[in-house]
Formats: C-alpha cells, structure tokens, sequence
C-alpha cells in the first residue's frame, strides 16, 4: 500500500475519492513542528542560525499516526501543498518520519487528471524552497523577539512588533497624521439645472464668494447655449483572473469578507476540488484550461463574445504557483457546501469567464455650455453608455451605471430652470481599508500576498487598529497604542520597518527560493546589524510620558498641570506630579471616576503581619474599592499594581465551580477560569493551590494512573489530565 500525506484532513478526503484501494491519504493537520514558544534555544545564532524544532503541541498524537502508517507502507508520497510553506511540511514529516527518499508531489487543483499527473511525475524535496521558508521563520522570530522584548520594557508590557506588522502598521499611522494635519479648505460646486433634462456642473470650483456671485448674476441673466459636444468610443478590457492579492481585495468590496475570511473559505473550495491553488501571484492560465473557459464563453454568451488573451503577471517573483485562480471545472455555475463558499466561487468563475471574453465598447459623451460674449468657465456634463458589453456579460458587477444625456449639437439653445451654489470643503485622505491596506503592501513589495490576511489579523488582535466605524465599519483606524508603538519603532528602528528595506529583504528570500543566494549570509547580513541596534537602545530612557498635556487642564486632585501617558485602555492625562499625586483625567479633560470605598479591607493586604488595622500600617493597608474598567466596574484593592487582589461575586464564583474537589489541596473546588489561551479549570483556593486543567473535569478518575478524566468534545474524546498516561492520548481507546 502507498501513504500519501497532505496537509488538510479535508484534502485528504477529497484525494481518496480519486485513488484507488492501493492508496492511503493521511493528513499532518498542518505544520507538525515549529521553533519552541521560548525564544531561549529556539535559535543557535553562534552556530549558524540553526532552529531547534520541536513538535508542535497537540500534535502528537498526529505524528505516532503518520508514523504508524509509514511503517506499513510500501511508498511514501509527500503531497503538501505547492508552496514554500507546503514544501517546508513536507519536509518536517520526511525528517520526523526519518524517510530516506521521500517522492515528493505538487499540484495546484485537486482533480483526478491533476493527481494522475503529479502521481507520473514526482521529485525530491526542493531544498531551495524549504530553506527560503525556514529564512523567513527564522527572521521574523530574531526580529519579533528581540523588538518586542525591548518595547516591554521602554514602552509596555505585553506589546509586540513584526518584521511585516510593523511596516503595515506605520502605513496605517502615517495615513491617520496626515488626516489629522489635514486643513479643510472652502469651495463651491456650482450647478445649473436645464429643461432639456440636463444638469451642468461649472468646470472651475472657485474659492471666493465674491467671484461664486458673479457667475450667478451673469448665468442667471444671460441665454445659454451649447459649445460644443464630444463623442468618443472607448475600450474597455477585462481584467486578469485573479490572484491571491486580487481576490482579497475584490471579495473586500463587493461581498464585504475579509482578507482572513476570503482566504478560509478559498481554502475550503480548494480542498473540495472546486478551484486551484488560492495563494499564487500568477496571472496565467493552463492552456487546456483556456481552452476549457473560452467553449465556456461561446456556449454561454456566444461565439462572437469569446477571445483568447494571455495576462502579464506583475510580479516578478511569481513563482510560488504557476497559474491564477480559477474554477476547476469552468463549466460547474454553482460550487460549495455554504453560502459565502458559492458567493465567493461565484465570484471566481465570473472574473474567469470575463477574462477569455471581448472587449466592452463604452460610448463617452461630454457636453460644454456658456453664455455668448461672457467671462465665466464653461459649464459641463459627462455620460456614457455601453454600446457593446462583451466581458461585462460576465462580469456585470464591473458594468457601473449608464448615465444617459439628451441629443444634443453644438450651439443648440439651452433653457436655464435654476442655478445655485453649495459651499464644500476639501475632505482629508481617506483611511485603508482591508482592501486598501492590501493593495498598498503589494505596491510597496511588504509580505507576501499568503501573508497579508494574517498580517491584519495580527494588528486587529493586539489591537493597534480598530475599524471605523466600530458597527459595520471597513476603514483601519490605528488606536492609541498602535500609534505610540509606531512612533517607538520608527524612531528607533525606522530603517529597518522602511519600505525599502522590507522588500529588499522579500527579494532576499525569493533570491534564497530560487538558489540563488545563501541561507546564512542572509541572515548574518541581517542579524549583525540588527542586534547591535537592539542593544545600543537599552539605555534609552522608558516612555513613561508622550508629551505634555493642554496647559488649560489642570489635575483635579492638586491643580498641577498634567502629562500625556499610555495606558492599557489608550491614552490619557496624569498629574505631573505623580507618584505625589495620583490625579488623572480622561484624554479629552473629563475627570475619571473616582475610585468608590466599599468599606471592607483587602483581603489580602488590609491588616499587617503584627495584626495592626490598615491605617496603622505604610507597608500595608489596602481597601477594597470599586473602579470602572473596560469591561465595567469590579472591585479591587486601593493599593493597584501593589496589591493586585479583585474580588469576585459570590454568585458568579458559585456558578463557574463544576464541584469536582481538588486532588491537590483537597479543600477547593476546581472552577472555570479564562486565561490569555481560552477557558481553563483551576482550584478555588488559587493562589495557596495552583492545580489546573486544561478541559473540564468529569469527576471520575483515571483507572490507569487515577488522575482525573476531562471531558471531550466533538473532535476530542473524554480523556485523562495526565500528559503521561497513556489515556491521554485522545485518538486512543480510553477507559471511562
């Protein structure tokens, strides 16, 4: 028997249903090895950048399967996806598998005659390839870890930056200082309404009054007539099939999804065999496939409709897949088990079909007006119409509005019905969207289009950009502190977030895919610098202080004059005189609540070690108060960060408790928590007793090691909290 191993459990479904009974399809369920959470010995610098790997957590039990299996095939197969990210799995399973010569196999559609191909044709493992993947993790650790670890402590604690976030979101702030430099200036749209059903626009915008009111007297008095009218037929050509940067940036648009979004659900479609490969730069299509789309077009729209046309890919290093995205099987209108997979195939097919059609043909007229002998500018309007749609057919999204203007020749008189004026402002440029910020990353050559949904993730997450508005909204707004952060990095690190020096570096790594550049020098070239430069700004002073507040607002507490200052909720205004003085306000002046005395003593710190009342105590003495926070008001002690103790409510401690005692402490309850990685259960008497699990207990135990079981879920059965039992072991039999 023969083992193929892709990545996807549901790609591996769908393979099965093209090979034989000869052929077994497994799935590494993604990467099964990756650089330690720690940064401590993920990387040997002095030995040459060498990562040490280890496998990923959970994915154990994935690794003794694929190890299992190999050791009963006859041949392994290596069928990961097309990529560098894909051949660096692949490899990762031969090293762990200890394959001696792997076959490895590429294809960029999930059909029968794809795999048939592929299974004719195998290769070894592109060590170009993987190594170019393996620069690029390695880079972003050294870069991301040290970065970050100095902006925890001259900035704060819990803050990150990226080797690709961080230029993104420097492109996101250096938009939003521009918008907030941006004077308005005044001008008037000046329109006149005829009874030949026509609307005139004045071709000038004058600034003055005085100059809007002159035109208006004379337009209104004089007798118009037509200058001139223009015709002029224009072409208008369809675009290429779309590629990874294209899709995300289209269905942002139109189905309102995502960059991450679109991506997920391309994923889905290409697993299913329903389109090719979703991350690629290329425009080009298979000649069969063409062939394929413009039978397609004549059947559907007639032959008069379809013509051949070959795209340039922009990209120069378009190289990770060699065709755009398209239908697999053009001829299916309707693919996907939901709905956002069919608007989103539908959306590919129409952007396929459009790019083997004809040219649209656009009638363009453009009428001028005046008054005879007068000195004011003419007066304009602009239509057009489609006078032959051909790709549009397929595409009528692209179409627009046809705006129809009456028969018209020059020096035909017009009836004027009314004119005025509107007085407008200049707008300040607008914020990236999603689309917006894809769009830009692939001009300036940051990331990788596989990359940009990630990208944006990142800053959503760590919450440097919000979108505006918070409903429904689809612009990038930086938040407070995105743009501290920012500013941090391109003060001090502004070369190396540049866009020149970002692409270079993208260029670099494809130098490294192609063989034509080493994996070491790079990474010395890089690093060397790099890290003198971390090292030379550990003396820099902490930014405790953004700068100094409007003199016109004053401390609440001792009237002293207040300073700008970040704090976990954005920025906000303290007393110059703190730690003396703890007065704050609100960025915008208003005063913050003011800490409200519940009358009790802090648990924890309320009475001293001698047994004294808190107010006999420096050392000690914390009250219990009640403060407002993000997510409402709770009650902590008086004495934050000091003492960091928050009280619960009974009622909700009660409820969250699953009434399993603990099997350390023997006293507590083991009771939900939820911590940076998702809900957790842990005792009650937390901290005098830290047990934790990471899953629910069910109250029996463990006959194997008498540990306590926790339950399962729909993909993980009920198993033991034991990491070395063998009942831990969710894809083994469990004793209940």
């Amino acid at each position: 028997m023969k083992l193929v191993i892709v990545e996807s459990p549901a790609k591996a479904k769908t393979i099965e249903k093209y090979l034989g009974r000869d052929y077994k399809v497994k799935a590494s369920v993604g990467h099964i090895r990756d650089l330690p959470k720690s940064n401590k010995n993920a990387i040997d610098v002095a030995g040459g950048f060498i990562p040490h790997y280890e496998i990923s957590r959970g994915k154990e039990h994935v690794v003794q399967e694929l190890t299992h299996a190999s050791q009963s095939a006859d041949e392994v197969i290596l069928a990961t996806d097309p990529d560098r990210e894909g051949e660096a799995i692949a490899w990762h399973v031969a090293e762990i598998l200890k394959l001696k010569k792997p076959k490895r196999i590429v294809f960029h559609e999930i059909t029968k005659e794809a795999i048939k191909e592929a299974l004719d044709h195998p290769r070894n493992i592109d060590t170009n390839l993987r190594r170019a993947q393996e620069a690029r993790r390695v880079l972003d650790r050294l870069f991301g870890y040290d970065l970050s670890g100095l902006i925890w402590k001259k900035v704060r604690y819990g803050l990150s930056a990226g080797r690709v976030q961080s230029p993104a979101l420097r492109i996101l702030v250096e938009r939003e200082r521009e918008i907030n430099a941006f004077i308005p200036q005044k001008f008037f749209v000046i329109t006149g309404e005829f009874e030949q059903s026509l609307i005139l626009t004045c071709v000038e915008e004058p600034t003055d009054a005085t100059e809007v009111e002159r035109i208006l007297t004379i337009g209104r008095k004089g007798n118009w007539y037509v200058t001139e009218v223009k015709e002029t037929e224009t072409k208008r050509s369809p675009r290429a099939p779309f590629t990874t940067s294209t899709i995300q940036q289209t269905a942002s648009s139109r189905l309102g999804f995502s960059p991450s979004r679109t991506m997920r659900v391309a994923q889905k479609l290409y697993e299913k065999g329903h389109i090719t490969y979703m991350r690629t730069d290329s425009t080009n299509l298979a000649t069969t496939a063409q062939e394929q789309i413009l039978k397609t077009v004549s059947s559907e729209f007639g032959v008069n409709y379809s013509e051949p046309h070959i795209f340039k890919t922009k990209s120069k290093n378009a190289q990770e897949a060699h065709e755009a995205i398209r239908p697999t099987h053009i001829e299916k209108k309707r693919c996907g088990g939901t709905p956002e997979e069919e608007k989103l195939y539908q959306l590919i097919r129409e952007r396929t079909l459009a790019s083997q059609m004809k040219d649209a043909q656009v009638l363009k007229t453009k009428i001028l007006a005046n008054i005879k002998n007068s000195e004011i500018p003419d007066f304009s309007a602009t239509g057009s119409r489609v006078i032959f749609p051909g790709w549009l057919l397929a595409d009528p999204a692209s179409r627009g509005e046809d705006i129809e203007l009456p028969e018209l020749k020059a020096n035909d008189a017009l009836k004027l019905k009314k004119l005025s004026a509107e007085e407008k402002e200049t707008q300040p440029p607008p914020r990236y969207t999603e689309a917006g910020l894809v769009k830009e990353l692939e001009k300036r050559g940051i990331g990788r289009p596989s990359t940009y949904a990630s990208i944006i993730d990142t800053l959503e997450k760590r919450v440097y950009v919000v979108k505006d508005p918070p409903v429904g909204g689809r612009s990038l707004k930086p938040t407070d502190t995105g743009e501290v952060v920012s500013t941090f990095i391109e003060k001090n690190f502004g070369e190396y977030i540049s866009d020149i020096f970002t692409a270079e570096m993208e260029n670099e790594l494809d130098e490294i895919a192609r063989g034509e550049r080493e994996y070491l020098k790079t990474l010395k070239d890089f690093y060397g610098p790099f890290s003198k430069e971390i090292k030379s700004k550990e003396k820099i002073e902490k930014l405790t202080t953004l700068g100094v507040g409007d003199k016109n607002i004053k401390c609440p507490t001792c009237n002293s004059g207040m300073l700008i200052k970040l704090g976990r909720n954005g920025r906000f205004l303290s007393c110059e005189r703190y730690p003396e003085c703890s007065g704050a306000r609100k960025i915008d002046g208003q005063e913050m609540a003011a800490p409200k005395e519940t009358g009790e003593n802090c648990p924890e710190c309320g009475i001293d070690e001698k047994g004294l009342p808190y107010e006999a105590s420096a050392k000690w003495g914390g009250k219990l108060v009640e403060r407002e926070g993000k997510f409402g008001n709770f009650i902590a002690c008086s004495r934050y960060p000091k003492c960091k103790y928050v009280k619960k409510s009974e009622a909700e401690e009660e409820k969250k408790k699953t009434g399993v005692i603990c099997p350390t402490c023997k006293k507590g309850q083991l009771t939900e928590r939820r911590g940076r990685f998702g809900i957790f259960y842990s005792c009650s008497n937390y901290p005098n007793c830290k047990f934790a699990i990471k899953a629910k207990p069910t109250g029996q135990t463990c006959e194997k090691c008498n540990s306590l079981m926790m339950e399962g879920t729909k993909t993980i059965p009920e198993r033991c909290s034991d990491k070395t039992c063998s009942n831990h072991n969710p894809h083994k039999n469990l004793v209940k």
